[in-house]
């Protein structure tokens, strides 16, 4: 009687086996084999640990043959569990290379391209056009002192000016530029007495506006020649050939009276209207103009600062917006475009 128990406990051992591996064969998926994992190896009614719970039933000498048997049926289906999920796993690897197959030799999908900022576009367009002249581009800090955003350029302290140029001011005696044109003294310091000195300087500058047509930070070209019998004359060929550079051959221009305290003779400079051409129009108000920059001779007390006898020499200086010119020559309305990184604005250029 405990012999057939016996022999009967190691049928159904092997039977279990063999229904095993019929099964594991079968799995198709890695869900499929942890199925199966559950139903032979569960701790909770899985099929081996109902075998090892019937061990105490067998004759005592037999026991631990019987758990040695159940170790071992154990340790092979494990084995046969781990070996048919990595073949699952090599057999969907392939299934995807087949499926996601690429050929090398089919032309690659289209990099949309970057396009480059209005601002850096009309930027490069007025160096290049300085530079074609024999000007040096140079720059200078965006964090100045007083004395050359300032005083230097004739404006000294409690000047009514200075309420022209609303300044963050960082320290007493430091600020974020306003303008470009303190390079016009710190260039001049640098290379006096020599001449002809023609030099202009593009770079960001900050004032507390923001508005459709006005930003904290915008971006200017400071313009400056200084030589023996410079002119009015001269600084007006030079800006209409800066004008008809950036517009167009067509494009003319005017010169209105104006006050800035660097200069003296100032004026304000105007091109005709990029809209109607100059026949009058909603933009130019009716006038045909659109006023661009501020210009003039350089006010002999600047040279002096500057290290320059106004007696021996004169020179024009010229100060535009880039952002201003980039609207005109764009037709952009609202100044705001410029930095709000909106693509499909971006994408016009």
């Amino acid at each position: 009687m405990e012999s057939h128990s016996w022999q009967e406990w190691e049928k159904k051992l092997a039977a279990v086996t063999a229904a095993f591996e019929a099964e594991i064969a079968g799995a198709t998926d890695e869900k499929a084999v942890e199925a199966i994992r559950q139903r032979y190896l569960g701790r909770k009614g899985g099929v081996l640990a109902g075998m090892l719970r019937t061990v105490g039933e067998l004759p005592a000498a037999e026991r631990p043959r019987a758990g040695q048997l159940a170790n071992a049926a154990r340790g092979a289906i494990e084995a046969r569990l781990s070996e048919r999920s990595a073949q699952l796993a090599v057999a969907a690897l392939e299934r995807r290379l087949a499926e996601e197959q690429v050929d090398v030799s089919l032309p690659g999908w289209p990099v949309p391209a970057g396009h480059r900022h209005p601002i850096s576009i009309v930027k490069a367009e007025i160096e290049d056009f300085f530079v074609s002249l024999g000007y040096d581009v140079v720059s200078g800090p965006e964090t100045e002192y007083d004395y050359f955003n300032f005083e230097a350029l004739n404006i000294p302290k409690e000047h009514p000016a200075r309420d022209m140029h609303d300044s963050f001011y960082l320290g007493e005696t430091t600020l974020l530029r306003t303008h470009t044109s303190p390079m016009q003294i710190r260039y001049m310091q640098a290379h006096a007495p020599e001449v002809p000195l023609r030099v202009v300087v593009p770079g960001r500058t900050y004032r507390r506006d923001d508005d459709a047509t006005h930003a904290p930070m915008f971006h200017q070209v400071e313009g400056l020649v200084v030589g023996e019998g410079v002119t009015m004359g001269d600084l007006k060929g030079t800006l209409l050939a800066l004008a008809r550079a950036i517009f167009g051959e067509a494009t003319a221009i005017r010169m209105r009276p104006s006050y800035f305290p660097f200069t003296e003779p100032s004026a304000e400079v105007d091109v005709t209207c990029t809209v109607c051409g100059g026949t009058g129009c909603r933009t130019c108000k009716g006038t045909g103009w659109l006023e661009v920059l501020g210009s003039g001779m350089v006010h002999p007390q600047v040279l002096r600062n500057g290290g320059y006898d106004p007696d021996r020499v004169s020179g024009f200086a010229f100060g535009l917006g880039i952002e201003r010119m980039a609207m005109l020559k764009y037709g952009i309305e609202d100044l705001r475009h410029f930095y709000t990184n909106d693509w499909r604005f971006l994408a016009q250029f």
